[in-house]
């Protein structure tokens, strides 16, 4: 279960910034014996990948924080932050041998497709946000929310891989902070739509 955990936060802080958790993740596996990583897997703490995942953390952080150019980063992140859950989730050791699971090492292919799942959730919820936020405060609100998902990216990111069971309180309010957001989406869209709108 704990291993399952550690999984899922990792992945959901890829949704939010799909290189924190990779370059977390590739550190602590070569700089301690935290994270082993499997077999196949162990190219994330080489040198070539540190410095490359390095430079798109640098990229990213920068680019998400101009407004409109945010949104053509979330448009080109629809590929990778999902990717990079599933890459994330079955590249931990916790995750690939979730709880010493046979079936789960049997079945590498399940740590993929929750990773991507969850990231992709994230990101969804990331992406419909942004133009609202951006639309909402002129502008304004795009590096201070860039900066707060960062953030958030880096703390689930540490509680994964220290407390994995406070991972459950994490997704959950992280789910409701999507759902909010989503709704204000919707609230937003009806506003434009209809003037005269009033929210109930």
């Amino acid at each position: 279960m704990l291993a399952a955990l550690t999984g899922m936060g990792l992945s959901a802080a890829a949704g939010l910034n799909a290189y924190i958790p990779f370059l977390v993740v590739a550190l602590v596996s070569r700089f301690t014996d935290l994270i082993t990583l499997p077999a196949g897997y162990e190219w994330i703490d080489s040198n070539w990948a540190i410095g490359i995942g390095s430079a798109l953390l640098l990229a990213e952080i920068v680019l998400d924080k101009i407004p409109a150019v945010d949104t053509v980063n979330d448009t080109i992140q629809t590929f990778i932050r999902p990717s990079m859950g599933g890459l994330i989730f079955a590249a931990s050791t916790a995750a690939s041998e979730v709880d010493n699971s046979a079936w789960m090492q049997d079945n590498p292919w399940v740590s993929v497709v929750l990773g991507v799942i969850i990231s992709g959730l994230v990101h969804t919820g990331k992406m419909a946000s942004r133009p609202v936020i951006n639309a909402g405060t002129a502008g304004v609100g795009a590096p201070v929310a860039s900066t707060i998902e960062d953030g958030a990216s880096l703390g689930l990111t540490v509680i994964a891989l220290i407390a994995p069971v406070l991972v459950i309180i994490a997704l959950g309010l992280l789910a409701w902070l999507l759902i909010w957001m989503w709704l204000k989406v919707r609230r937003w869209r009806r506003t434009r739509r209809d003037p005269a709108y009033q929210p109930g």
